[in-house]
């Protein structure tokens, strides 16, 4: 009994003093606290409020009840997924799409980071950097206005070329086989400038003594890169990797929408979860439809990240996440 008294006041002086160093800890750091106030409260009022809509997806939505009063449907609103036959087409075609976007965007951002960085002239480096920055701020609208005056078959100004020299016409919006593949590198070349950003921040905040041991020793400038920049990137691209994999499953809309629209002959093989349930809410306006498959692309995207951090945690766990 007396044992029991003692280990009870024991716990009770430890949690006072737990208590007590949480508010001095919270009072010394006062000011670094504010600061962080405005992300904390951006974060809790943009990302995990709106969660609570989640609700939508196991009900029959309807505006009159709102959120809180429509029925409850259970799984029903993911049966349109399902009978649709659709779900393996979407689900490959957009994870297919991202895996692409993520390795060849990946290396062509590290590359470009890499190229600047050794760059000598500040002022043409500037050049560079801004003009491979611009396409991101180019909206996808512009860039489909683009791509069809280009590359339309009866009026596009490539085809037009093709038949002033007597070539043969080339058709790219009922082209499968290269319709892919162009995808892929228009993504490329839109956002390869934002990414290398990120690269390059971190090729700055690499130890430039390290460089200049290495040039001492006579390490030529490929040495330089494949021995210092490119181990001191890998903790980036890793933190990179598995941030892009939790939005495996979710297609960039703009870039697919106007792109592709509605044009049936591609939609087999540029079909992706996000156009396929725009499609389908043009037609029948059911909201509850699409917070499932959204919750549907959560789910997986959360699964894939935490799976990917594990992995990453058993081989190297100084690059997990967490």
């Amino acid at each position: 009994m007396e044992k029991a008294h003692n280990t009870f006041s024991l716990f009770h002086k430890d949690r006072k003093v737990g208590v007590h160093t949480f508010w001095k800890n919270i009072l010394k750091n006062k000011i670094l606290l504010l600061m962080l106030l405005p992300s904390v409260l951006y974060v809790i009022i943009f990302n995990y409020i709106p969660m609570g809509g989640i609700i939508v997806a196991f009900k029959n939505y309807n505006y009159q009840d709102g959120f809180l009063k429509s029925p409850w449907v259970g799984f029903e609103n993911f049966r349109y997924l399902l009978i649709s036959n659709k779900l393996w087409l979407l689900t490959r075609n957009t994870i297919l799409y991202n895996i692409a976007f993520i390795l060849t965007g990946m290396i062509v951002e590290v590359g470009i980071a890499i190229l600047l960085s050794e760059m000598s002239g500040r002022y043409f480096k500037k050049i560079c950097q801004s003009a491979m920055l611009l396409p991101f701020f180019i909206s996808w609208v512009i860039v489909a206005a683009i791509v069809l005056n280009i590359f339309s078959f009866e009026y596009g100004v490539l085809n037009n070329f093709l038949r002033s020299i007597g070539a043969e016409p080339f058709d790219l919006y009922s082209n499968q086989s290269i319709f892919p593949l162009f995808l892929v590198l228009l993504r490329i070349w839109k956002n390869t400038g934002y990414g290398s950003v990120i690269y390059l921040a971190a090729i700055t905040g690499i130890d430039r003594e390290m460089y200049e041991a290495a040039e001492i020793d006579g390490a030529s400038i490929w040495q330089r890169i494949r021995y210092i920049t490119i181990p001191c990137l890998r903790p980036t691209m890793v933190i990179m990797l598995i941030l892009a994999l939790g939005q495996i499953f979710k297609g960039d809309f703009g870039m697919f929408y106007q792109i592709v629209k509605n044009n049936q002959i591609l939609l087999e093989v540029a079909d992706i979860i996000d156009t396929f349930v725009y499609r389908s809410l043009m037609s029948s306006t059911d909201i509850g439809m699409s917070a499932a498959a959204s919750l549907y692309q959560s789910v997986m995207g959360f699964i894939t990240v935490i799976i990917a951090n594990k992995i990453v945690k058993k081989v190297e766990p100084d690059y997990a996440l967490f």
